[in-house]
């Protein structure tokens, strides 16, 4: 087993009484035997602190118990830092992972060289009742679509396409870029984008990931009234000019910032459209 590389799943905690337990299991119910499980609670209040400490003496994984709040990309770090895997996981407390996850994984990394690999996910209701697979297949399962791999740094800047659970990162990525970035209100495209531009991706044509879709949850707030994560997407934005080398990514990152200013309009984000319409020119 110790021949076998370490894998470390971080498991992040908000506010998920409901669903922090089938999150842990799904990870101790894994093939794989080679894996350490952190769990970081981020200042909850609904009881889920209770959950995870009542299974953290039934099973063997560490806790990392946040009074108040710190946000989802200090929080990670958190949890990153106690880590020791040469490949780490981001989990949400209300997804889960298939059992055969982390496995598939590791072959994807054996075969390739790349820094990071993603799968596909089936999207699940908060009665955990699926609602569809991330990917378009066809009545036989077979994906009927094109998923980019490799270097597709210039793919990440035109749309999102990667479901944020799905990927399973090398650890030397995430100690270049320093872990997520703190001063951001969520991490997955600021992620994408400056660990794209060296290391490569690859993907894994199987769904080994529960996403659950909730109202309310990171992922949904980001399209909401006067979103803040905006704020972030602007950044990263940023950070992309900074990074591009051709004109061609230039105009991936125009295409980028005319979407977002129509976000902008939409979600009332006035003061935020003069700072695309600069990266544009």
């Amino acid at each position: 087993m110790n021949q076998l590389p370490l894998v470390s799943v971080i498991c992040l905690s908000h506010n998920h009484a409901a669903y922090v337990a089938q999150a842990i299991r799904s990870v101790l119910a894994q093939s794989y035997p080679h894996i350490e499980l952190i769990v970081v609670d981020d200042g909850s209040t609904d009881g889920s602190k209770e959950v995870i400490q009542t299974l953290s003496t039934e099973t063997n994984f560490q806790y990392v118990n946040i009074p108040t709040p710190i946000g989802n990309c200090a929080a990670f770090n958190q949890g990153f830092k106690k880590s020791k895997g040469e490949f780490i996981i981001d989990l949400a407390a209300d997804d889960m992972l298939l059992p055969e996850r982390v496995m598939k994984g590791i072959n994807t990394f054996l075969k390739t060289n790349a820094g990071v690999t993603f799968c596909d996910v089936m999207n699940v209701n908060e009665n955990g009742s699926d609602i569809g697979v991330h990917y378009k297949r066809d009545a036989n399962g077979n994906l009927i679509e094109e998923v980019p791999e490799g270097d597709i740094y210039i793919e990440l800047i035109r749309k999102y396409f990667i479901s944020p659970p799905s990927m399973m990162i090398s650890r030397v990525v995430l100690e270049e870029l320093g872990g997520y970035d703190e001063t951001l209100s969520y991490e997955d495209f600021d992620f994408w984008i400056r660990s794209s531009r060296k290391w490569k991706y690859a993907f894994t044509d199987d769904v080994l990931v529960k996403k659950r879709k909730l109202g309310g949850s990171l992922s949904d707030q980001q399209f909401r009234y006067k979103s803040a994560h905006q704020t972030s997407t602007l950044k990263v934005c940023q950070k992309i000019k900074e990074l591009n080398r051709s004109g061609e990514e230039n105009s991936a990152l125009r295409s980028r910032c005319i979407y977002e200013i129509r976000q902008c309009i939409r979600q009332g984000n006035w003061k935020l459209i003069p700072g695309f319409f600069k990266l544009i020119k």
